[in-house]
């Protein structure tokens, strides 16, 4: 077990992972506005968007105007999600500088959610990766269902470690390990983050944890003790995934950022102004009932 770490980066998913899953198509202003408030808040890491087909995410058809419509700050990062290397081109032509790819763990979930194995969807984002590394352009890889499946059940340890390890040698600098359907208890989480890093660096891995099971801050407080240091979160605990059954929520920012001030971890981000953040975000999105514990102490 390593010592707690000092610092925390969180990547902020709500505007692309988030809103991706609900059910309300926000309009691009208020998506555009969302994130500026996001980056007041501290956030140095906010997923933008994605430049997938609108005819499979019509939720962020609006790509384009929103990246083009951020005020784009010194030390923030806006990377945005890219299936392929026509999504990496839409994505470069409005001055992306970060972009994330993604694939899963599973077979099941992989034939699911792309059509594809896990190496067929592996070999359509290599040329991305081959541009990118071209471009100086930073790429973040997303790997799902590493703790379950909602299609085979568990999903081999093996398995992840794999395809994390391919992710890494392929080149990218982060892989965020996400419990898609928010399966995982903390020896869970710890074993699996465990065996990843014994192939992959520890400072290039991030948790993504859905909170379905309410055991979602568990688990990211069993892998800081592992040594990760880079946690993924979406403000009101927004959006899911929309190939997953079950799957009933990203954890909230506000609650990572409450637990992680209250263990004493930096992570350079103002709570109150987030909780702001979040109740607004709720009424643009509709939500009414907010169960937050950090909205209850905001402090």
């Amino acid at each position: 077990m390593n010592a707690i770490p000092e610092h925390v980066r969180i990547v902020e998913v709500g505007p692309r992972d988030g809103l991706q899953n609900e059910k309300t198509i926000v309009p691009a202003a208020i998506k555009i506005e969302l994130i500026e408030r996001l980056a007041d808040c501290g956030l140095q890491t906010i997923e933008a968007t994605s430049f997938v087909s609108p005819k499979w995410v019509p939720q962020l058809a609006d790509a384009t105007e929103v990246y083009q419509g951020i005020r784009k700050r010194e030390g923030v990062r806006y990377p945005v999600l890219v299936p392929n290397l026509q999504g990496y081109d839409r994505a470069r032509a409005v001055g992306a500088d970060g972009v994330a790819v993604f694939t899963a763990a599973s077979e099941a979930f992989n034939r699911k959610n792309t059509n594809a194995t896990i190496d067929e969807s592996i070999d359509r984002f290599v040329p991305v990766l081959q541009r990118a590394r071209e471009d100086g352009v930073r790429v973040r890889g997303y790997l799902s269902t590493v703790l379950g499946c909602p299609f085979q059940g568990d999903v081999p340890l093996s398995d992840v470690v794999r395809v994390s390890k391919r992710l890494h040698e392929l080149g990218c600098a982060e892989i965020s390990l996400g419990d898609t359907i928010g399966v995982g208890t903390p020896d869970k989480a710890r074993a699996m983050l465990r065996a990843v890093a014994a192939e992959v660096p520890m400072d290039a891995l991030a948790v993504h944890f859905h909170n379905t099971y309410g055991h979602a801050l568990e688990n990211i407080t069993a892998c800081l003790e592992e040594g990760v240091r880079i946690v993924d979160s979406s403000v009101s605990g927004a959006g899911g995934c929309p190939y997953a059954p079950g799957a009933t929520g990203n954890v909230a920012s506000e609650d990572v950022v409450y637990m992680l001030h209250g263990m004493g971890i930096e992570t350079g981000v103002d709570l109150p102004r987030l909780v702001e953040t979040g109740l607004w975000l709720g009424r643009q999105l509709g939500h009414r009932n907010v169960t937050s514990p950090a909205l209850a102490h905001p402090g």
